[in-house]
């Protein structure tokens, strides 16, 4: 059995279909019941309380390992689900981690990040870490805006990144749960291009086929949106990687097709089959 973590969100759900379809057992855990694909079992359970998880880890090969951000401020405890997990007879471990843990490893989030990476290192008899870069699926956050005023709100518009479709980290995450091949392995994942915040509004523009208007935020009106939803820690060190990518957060990695043997999705295709969101 595969449990997977966060699974109803933009990346566990199409993990957990593609497990489910390759004839896996798994077991997807959410903070709050949800639907899932048919002959998957569901556990509700919090990643904040690590004894919540034990159910769901019991008979377990396997498991994909997901914090949402609140689990990256201080006080929290997420190498207790390690442990848990370890003692419960899971042999491999996939950590979904973050680009910055080696582009920008002194942030404060980037070095409880790594604290975990090296705490399945050395606990975990199989393992392979996940580092991808900013999500194509993050502009999900200008949906209501675009719904209701046709306005795209965001910081920094004309500084780039290559974003990565959630989908294709789902299947590398896939290939590294199933695959031996991949074991030990540290992949960092980007999309195929770098895009703007304003090119990326462009792209949803056209799969509407409607004009949006662009309003650029300033860091500190960023920050204090961004910091309801997370960690301030968090929010600041996202916006410093937004605001002034280094030469390691530009660079379009090969990870996705070496481990899938295809290239990585284009934000526009993202859009193309997410713009029922926006309508």
């Amino acid at each position: 059995m595969i449990v997977v973590t966060g699974a109803t969100g933009n990346i566990g759900r199409p993990l957990t279909r593609a497990l489910a379809g390759a004839g896996e057992q798994v077991t997807a855990v959410s903070r709050h019941a949800a639907p899932v694909p048919d002959g998957v079992r569901h556990v509700v359970a919090d990643l904040a309380e690590p004894a919540a998880l034990e159910p769901a880890l019991a008979g377990a090969k396997a498991l994909f390992l997901l914090l949402s951000g609140d689990l990256h401020g201080p006080g929290t405890a997420p190498a207790d689900v390690v442990g848990r997990a370890v003692a419960a007879g899971v042999r491999r471990i996939v950590l979904l981690s973050t680009q910055g843990v080696s582009t920008r490893p002194f942030g404060p989030t980037r070095i409880a990040m790594r604290a975990l990476e090296d705490l399945i290192r050395e606990s975990a008899p199989e393992w392979a870490i996940l580092r991808p870069g900013g999500f194509a699926s993050n502009v999900l956050w200008w949906a209501e805006s675009i719904r209701t005023q046709r306005t795209v709100v965001a910081p920094f518009g004309d500084i780039g990144a290559p974003v990565v479709d959630p989908t294709d980290i789902a299947d590398v995450a896939a290939a590294c749960l199933l695959e031996d091949r991949h074991l030990g392995g540290v992949y960092e994942l980007t999309g195929p291009e770098v895009i703007s915040p304003r090119g990326q509004a462009q792209a949803v523009s056209a799969a509407l086929g409607s004009p949006l208007r662009f309003h650029e935020l300033t860091r500190d009106e960023a920050r204090t949106a961004m910091a309801r939803s997370m960690p301030v820690e968090l929010a600041d060190d996202t916006l410093d990687i937004l605001g002034a990518p280094n030469g390691a957060e530009l660079r379009i990695s090969p990870a996705v097709r070496q481990v899938l043997g295809r290239p990585a999705r284009t934000f526009t295709d993202w859009a193309d089959r997410h713009v029922a969101a926006f309508r």
